[in-house]
């Protein structure tokens, strides 16, 4: 790697400022990306758990499913849950981490009010649709977490590109310019030394 600097000693002030600013950096940069590896780490195990609650409540939905439409038949649950009405009332939201902008979810959690009549549905049907209820909370945890994920690892990847050049670039070619103008320094003073014993020794 060629040093194109003048051996001066302004110029060695500049390279070990511009090294020690350097290495200041990665150590920051260094830290942070740890910080949010553990944060992604704990978020991916959050995730992973999420997945297997929804997983089991969705299983038991169907149980109960399965229950009211032998007794009450698939035509009559295929009416009621056309009558649901939709409820999606969320609001997205921002929180920093370490500077990464994490979405998160705002809602309320409410009861189950049933939109249909006691006429000819039983129990299961209530329990049914409790179930998916808690399955459409833990979808928005879910997209919450798996969203917060995805910032993450892509700041955790721009972290790295700029880790990457400062330990493998940009730190090094300070480090050169520095051994560069210290040795340049360095062999001027001695052949200074040497002219000038030189010059002392001929007027003596």
């Amino acid at each position: 790697m060629a040093v194109l600097i003048a051996p001066t000693k302004s110029n060695l002030i500049k390279a070990k400022a511009s090294l020690e600013l350097s290495n200041r950096g990665f150590e920051l940069l260094d830290k942070k990306r740890n910080v949010l590896i553990k944060e992604m780490m704990g978020l991916v195990d959050a995730a992973k758990k999420i997945q297997e609650e929804i997983g089991t409540t969705l299983q038991e939905a169907y149980g109960h499913l399965q229950s009211v439409n032998i007794t009450t038949g698939i035509k009559n649950v295929e009416n009621i849950a056309l009558s649901v009405p939709k409820d999606e009332e969320f609001e997205i939201l921002l929180k920093s981490v370490m500077g990464v902008d994490i979405p998160t979810i705002k809602y309320e959690k409410k009861p189950v009010i049933p939109s249909y009549g006691f006429h000819n549905t039983n129990p299961a049907l209530d329990e049914a649709a409790e179930c998916f209820r808690n399955v459409k909370y833990m979808m928005y945890e879910l997209a919450e977490v798996d969203n917060s994920i995805f910032k993450l690892a892509k700041e955790i990847q721009k972290i790295q590109k700029r880790t990457n050049a400062l330990q493998h670039i940009q730190i090094p070619r300070y480090k050169q310019q520095v051994k560069y103008i210290q040795e340049s320094l360095e062999e001027k003073e001695r052949e200074d030394f040497f002219r000038l014993k030189r010059v002392k020794g001929k007027s003596e």
